[in-house]
């Protein structure tokens, strides 16, 4: 006699070698997933009979050994199974549940009682100076709101939501099968009032029974200084409406900062590169540089190298979390070397380079064996 039944390692999406643990952290995972009482798609039943079906006979050794040999029909024809004996080896179906939903008692209390709103998330960009300096800014955001005229309720204004007929107001439909290993007890959400355990007769015209209007609004952010891309901004409350007086979610925004054409950034700290020309590195020079409080003069000492920075202590970007912490500024120089010299440039380089010392070689201090500065700014500029 053939059968239908799927595979039961295929249900709990198991190989043929899972460990008895393995089964059990399985069953949980999809018992937790597919139960009526949390998943109120049309076939949840149905994978959930199916799951404590797969369970019952895989967490069985001798079950399982019959299983393994000979499939569905090394199982005697016991197509039952015992939905409460299913999940003893977790301490019980209500055990389960109560530390996960609260217990039966909680769900029960929290059918038609307050709901919070759900939370919501988006992205804000952000200018370099807006991210470090800090700034305030309105942001539009469109989300559901409690509904003024039914105060949330469903009902047209005057009347009240009435009791479901169907499940006598529990949100909850029980239905007892008898199998070889005992009874199944089912338990699902009323699918005429949808586990909520009360039904609205006379619909709210303005939100049409949902008790929350979708409405776009305004909401000021304050960017605190130091954010950078990746940080998230939390406004409570400023997520979804709760339903039946609840209260309404959180608002995420997670930033998105622009890079700087000024500056570059490693956490706290800043670094700008100066290009500077050959006399001014040899020479020294005064200049004006950019910091986050304006521009400010700066002093090149004589003889600095192309790559060497200096730090300007505190200068930097504060940390967001403890404003009184601050980073570091770093000018960098960068020495530029022209590709391009007129003739009297040229010549005085030249003149130059004949008074001057060979370079040191790799910083060492002495002498590149046969190239002098005459040499590398002959073959620099020919």
């Amino acid at each position: 006699m053939t059968t239908n039944k799927k595979d039961y390692y295929d249900v709990l999406g198991l190989s043929r070698n899972a460990s008895a643990e393995d089964v059990k952290r399985a069953f949980r995972k999809l018992a937790f997933e597919h139960h009526p009482d949390r998943n109120r798609s049309a076939d949840a039943e149905q994978k959930f009979k199916e799951i404590n079906e797969a369970y019952e006979v895989l967490r069985d050794e001798q079950k399982r050994a019959a299983y393994d040999r000979f499939g569905h029909a090394g199982l005697n024809g016991a197509d039952g199974f015992a939905n409460g004996d299913a999940f003893s080896g977790f301490g019980g179906f209500g055990d389960i549940f109560d530390a996960f939903f609260g217990g039966a008692r909680g769900r029960q209390a929290r059918r038609g009682g307050p709901q919070r709103g759900d939370d919501l998330a988006m992205r804000m960009q952000l200018p370099f100076a807006d991210a470090v300096l800090g700034v305030e800014k309105d942001i539009k955001v469109s989300r559901n709101e409690l509904c003024q005229s039914c105060k949330g309720s469903g009902a047209e204004p005057g009347t009240q939501p009435e009791a479901c007929s169907t499940c006598n107001g529990t949100g909850e439909i029980r239905r007892s099968q008898q199998s070889i290993f005992g009874q199944y007890v089912n338990i699902s959400a009323c699918g005429r009032c949808h586990g909520e355990g009360k039904v609205i007769t006379n619909p709210c015209s303005e939100c049409h029974g949902a008790g929350r209007i979708r409405r776009e609004l305004s909401v000021r952010v304050t960017v605190p200084p130091g954010v950078d891309t990746g940080n998230r901004i939390r406004l409570g409350g400023e997520g979804e409406a709760g339903a039946n007086g609840g209260p309404p979610g959180d608002l995420y925004i997670e930033l998105d900062v622009a890079p700087s054409a000024v500056f570059e950034r490693e956490g706290r700290h800043l670094f700008h590169r100066v290009p500077i020309n050959i006399a001014q590195a040899a020479l020294g020079a005064e200049i004006v540089i950019p910091t986050l409080e304006g521009d400010e003069p700066f002093h090149i000492p004589a003889g600095v190298q192309s790559g060497q920075s200096f730090k300007i202590k505190g200068r930097g970007v504060v940390d967001p979390k403890n404003q009184r912490a601050r980073g570091d500024l770093f000018v960098v120089a960068s020495v530029h070397v022209p590709d391009q010299l007129t003739d009297e440039q040229r010549q005085l380089l030249e003149q130059l380079a004949a008074t001057l010392p060979a370079p040191p070689e790799n910083g060492s201090g002495g002498e590149r064996e046969g190239t002098g500065f005459m040499d590398w700014i002959k073959n620099t500029f020919r």
